[in-house]
């Protein structure tokens, strides 16, 4: 894709704002570069890094952008194509009439980025980067700075890391537009997965029922598929099992569109035209822990206080049915709905599924108010701050019967006072459930992106019976 998918003036406004909160030196951005699978030339499909998006716009391999905040000079590299490479791809724009597209002046190859950065060091200039994460970007970026890759981290900029977080952090109109469209586009994913469900149906043969929506939409998947009638195993990637009679599928699938905003929806159902007896009344818990939290989205709470209210949600209707007891409150103070919900209740969204993950769960997620817990179960919550408008977002609570963590807490006798492990014990063939939507933050709470996907148990099953 070589036409940026906003007008050059937001990209422009993006760097000025970026530059204006950074003193001195040279700001590197770096997209990324075809990645080889198996072979040189047989690559994975090509996936730009999201904040050389986010300030450049071009969905180019190979690229890369200098801003110069002492003389105030943005230049962009890469290499014109040659007729060799024409051949294989197709006529290419140049990188200067890449670099006009979207508003910057000068451009070069990427041997004068070299010198440019050697010239830079000699004189003591800070070079600011941001956490590379690609292999090959870690070996150009250690050439570049005469240095081993181990030492990169020193010309990690934490400065441009949060103003480059707290830009991405609140997304404009046009960003939610796309969205929309993302988890509009991640809806039909799962209502194909419902809809085409059938005992004796691999999982596979329903996987690929929910990816061709993707690509039948001009978009691909914002991230690998989770489809499996083991639920409990929270990032499942095997298809090859068999559904039947009495399963439930979790289905964790999202689009991602041609301008990269990524959508991840989670739905839960009977292989079965309806859910048996337990797994409606544990379905029935996870969507009153999803309605409860959702309905506490606004700007000013911390996320980390909304997933404390869906656990106790969740333990109170555990403990209805018996599988705890005690009191709530006292049971998620101590950690015990653990033994059921072990992941976070969300997580930021945008570029990226994990929007800005790269950058580092601890700005990302945190702040200087609110430090990441190392517990178990609250280590995973990779959202905690307080919230603010134009946060985009998942809300995914969800129950997680592990017969290998039953059987060790037992062992451990460890929180007997909450957890009835006689009667736990019985359910430890019983797989996961999990309900996801994503929304964006408003000024007065919060608003559910893409069109409407059936959450409620009685409207799922009326889908399995149409």
């Amino acid at each position: 894709m070589n036409q940026p998918i906003f007008d050059q003036s937001v990209y422009v406004q993006r760097r000025r704002q970026l530059q204006s909160k950074l003193s001195n030196g040279l700001v590197l951005l770096l997209g990324n570069e075809d990645s080889s699978m198996n072979y040189k030339d047989n690559c994975y499909p090509f996936r730009q890094d999201s904040t050389f998006l986010y300030y450049i716009g071009i969905d180019l391999p190979g690229m890369a952008v200098i801003f110069d905040l002492d003389e105030n000079k943005e230049i962009l590299f890469g290499e014109n194509a040659s007729i060799d490479d024409i051949i294989w791809t197709g006529p290419q724009p140049q990188v200067q009439e890449l670099a006009e597209q979207v508003g910057i002046a000068t451009s070069d190859n990427l041997a004068q980025l070299a010198n440019l950065l050697a010239a830079a060091r000699q004189a003591q200039r800070p070079i600011h980067i941001l956490p590379p994460y690609r292999p090959e970007n870690k070996i150009k970026l250690a050439a570049w700075l005469n240095c081993s890759i181990e030492q990169l981290h020193q010309f990690v900029s934490e400065p441009l890391v949060r103003s480059v977080i707290s830009q991405r952090e609140i997304k404009s109109a046009q960003e939610i537009q796309e969205m929309d469209k993302a988890c509009t586009i991640s809806a039909d994913m799962h209502l194909a997965a419902i809809q085409y469900a059938r005992p004796g149906m691999k999982e596979y043969e329903l996987a690929a029922e929910v990816e061709a929506i993707a690509l039948a939409n001009y978009g691909r998947l914002s991230y690998p598929t989770i489809l499996t009638i083991n639920g409990q195993t929270l990032h499942n990637h095997f298809h090859g099992n068999t559904m039947q009679e009495g399963h439930m599928v979790l289905v964790d699938a999202g689009a991602e569109t041609t301008g990269h905003y990524a959508g991840d929806l989670t739905r839960t159902f009977p292989v079965s035209n309806k859910f048996t007896s337990r797994q409606h009344e544990l379905y029935n818990v996870v969507l009153e822990a999803l309605e409860h939290a959702i309905a506490l989205l606004r700007p000013g709470i911390q996320y980390k206080e909304i997933h404390t209210q869906a656990c106790i949600k969740l333990t109170e209707g555990l403990t209805a049915i018996g599988l705890m007891k005690g009191n709530a409150q006292e049971a998620v103070a101590a950690g015990a709905h653990t033994m059921f919900f072990q992941c976070g209740l969300g997580h930021m969204i945008g570029l990226d599924v994990h929007d800005m993950e790269d950058l580092g769960e601890p700005l990302v997620g945190y702040d200087d108010q609110l430090k990441k817990s190392k517990e178990f179960g609250w280590k995973s919550l990779r959202l905690g701050k307080a919230l603010k408008t134009g946060f985009t977002l998942t809300v995914e609570p969800g129950i997680y019967i592990i017969p290998e963590l039953i059987d060790r807490w037992k062992a451990e006798q460890k929180h007997t006072s909450f957890i009835n492990y006689e009667l736990l014990n019985d359910y430890r063939t019983f797989g996961g459930i999990r309900i996801e939507d994503n929304f964006v933050i408003t000024d007065t709470g919060s608003k559910k992106l893409g069109k409407a996907l059936p959450r409620k148990l009685e409207d799922i099953e009326a889908l399995r019976k149409g």
